[in-house]
């Protein structure tokens, strides 16, 4: 339980945060625990696959980088993502300054939560295509030589020679958005910009990669390693920023309390973080070989959803349990390929 001890303590400040933040206003301390601890369970679970994703990144990273992404790391998932982006957002929206949003935010609830759901199409369209983009580029990887699903996945893999099809698909797939859904016009324009930011973002990040691993004469492998460690980072910030859109917009149907929100997801985001340390420490990816596999389908079944909730309607429960179900049957696979492995 090492790992999770950061955890456990940040709940406790949370939740007694949370108490006398209900004692003070009208929701009562009962009610404020309850909805804190619910928005924290439904953090983990819509976002357990991005732990798994993670970690596989996480694992080629440096013991002191892996400490910046837990401290440092997780104050950029609970306060910039979880507090300030959706102000940001809202202040866009409206041509409000972030003081007045904020004051709404605390004074006004119901008017930012429907500031905030009506960007919900441009939110979409950014992270679902950046997510999609993360599917693709592990589906499509030449270099992967296990696969999950047999057949199906190696010939998919081999096609990932092309270098440019996962752009061209997920570029297509936006086109086909912007022409087929029915949106209202104006929305359209923002989906569309939302998902090229996306796809820009992403290619972005990265390529980060290659550019620091380009090395330069005379340049040191410990600079080299600190740079990568950099570019690493930044791309798990960026992809935790994708899982925690939807959550935030979700978190609205639950309370409509900011505080009450932030506390809970940051509860979330935080065991979410220790998920990924621990699986890291104990070598889980490694034991458990298809985990990477069915956190990666959760991810693209999740672009999926949130590309769809921009004109339906998807419960977050249904969101969640999709994840949890690919991460059980990678599981379930990989215990079955050890096991087989092993009497061979």
């Amino acid at each position: 339980m090492k790992d999770f001890r950061l955890s456990f303590l940040v709940t406790f400040l949370c939740l007694a945060l949370a108490g006398y933040w209900g004692i003070r206003s009208d929701m009562g301390l009962f009610s404020a625990l309850i909805l804190t601890a619910a928005l924290g369970v439904m953090e983990v679970s819509l976002s357990f696959d991005n732990a798994v994703v993670n970690a596989s990144v996480l694992k080629d990273m440096s013991a002191r980088w892996q400490r910046i992404f837990l401290t440092l790391g997780i104050l950029v998932a609970v306060f910039g993502m979880r507090l300030f982006f959706p102000i940001i957002i809202v202040a866009a929206a409206t041509g409000l300054g972030m003081g007045e949003v904020s004051v709404m935010a605390l004074a006004r609830p119901e008017e930012y939560a429907r500031h905030l759901a009506d960007s919900h199409a441009g939110i979409a369209a950014f992270g679902g295509m950046f997510l999609l983009l993360v599917f693709f580029t592990f589906l499509f990887d030449a270099e992967r030589k296990l696969f999950w699903l047999g057949g199906i996945e190696a010939r998919l893999a081999r096609l990932g020679k092309l270098k440019t099809l996962s752009v061209l698909l997920a570029l297509t797939g936006l086109l086909g958005i912007y022409l087929w859904m029915p949106l209202p016009p104006p929305a359209r324009l923002t989906v569309l910009a939302a998902g090229v930011g996306g796809v820009a973002l992403f290619l972005l990040v990265n390529s980060l990669d290659y550019f620091f691993a380009r090395e330069a004469e005379g340049e040191k492998a410990v600079v080299m390693a600190k740079r990568n460690g950099v570019a690493s980072f930044l791309y798990l910030e960026v992809l935790d920023a994708s899982f925690s859109f939807d959550g935030v917009i979700g978190a609205f149907a639950i309370t409509r309390d900011v505080v009450i929100i932030v506390l809970g997801l940051g509860i979330g985001a935080m065991f979410v973080r220790s998920l990924t340390v621990h699986l890291v420490r104990r070598g889980t990816l490694d034991e458990y070989v298809f985990l990477e596999h069915g956190a990666h389908y959760a991810i693209g079944a999740l672009a999926i959803i949130m590309l769809a909730g921009m004109t339906l309607h998807i419960p977050e429960i249904f969101t969640g349990l999709v994840g949890v179900a690919f991460i059980a049957l990678a599981l379930i696979s990989s215990i079955r390929y050890k096991r087989h492995k092993t009497q061979a």
